[in-house]
């Protein structure tokens, strides 16, 4: 293993996605799983922290992401359950909360049209995150064009969400 880049421990964010009926996860969420795990191969000793609460489909998308990380062979004691974020925003505060203090570099895994949005809450909101290599996109042409449409709206409304927080000291340490 190479190590972290930088003093401390590596704490990967892996940041949820849909579940289907019976709590079958997504696609898209295995893929940023396996994404975590890839990079997390790299890493001494990394703290997996699945966030996502329960969507449309229980359980909890992090419940779902900690079990394929522990069949994967990570010990529960490398693994850090948020359980409780609604959407992107929620899960980045909810992160910033769990880490506050953390000594160690911290990665966020999730798919490249996601990645910005995300990398930038953090950063707002006070976590020097850096990206973990993305999933390959294997969407069709649609889906693809519909999620990327979907970031293209979401990134100014929760950059200003997130900017206006700030201001109003919701932030504040």
């Amino acid at each position: 293993m190479s190590g972290t880049t930088g003093a401390g421990r590596a704490a990967i964010i892996i940041f949820g996605a849909a579940l289907w009926p019976g709590g079958v996860p997504s696609p898209a969420l295995a893929r940023r799983v396996e994404a975590a795990l890839r990079f997390g191969a790299t890493q001494e000793n990394p703290l997996y922290l699945p966030t996502g609460g329960i969507g449309r489909h229980g359980p909890a998308e992090a419940r779902v992401m900690a079990a394929i990380l522990a069949r994967a062979g990570v010990p529960a004691s490398a693994i850090l359950i948020e359980d409780t974020a609604r959407d992107t925003t929620d899960s980045v505060l909810a992160c910033r909360r769990l880490l506050r203090n953390w000594p160690g570099p911290v990665f966020a895994a999730t798919c490249d049209y996601h990645l910005p949005r995300c990398l930038l809450l953090l950063r707002l909101a006070g976590i020097r995150a850096q990206a973990c290599p993305p999933p390959p996109p294997t969407e069709r042409a649609g889906l693809r064009a519909w999620q990327i449409g979907r970031e293209a709206l979401a990134l100014p409304y929760d950059t200003g969400l997130m900017l206006w927080w700030r201001m109003r000291g919701r932030l504040a340490d």
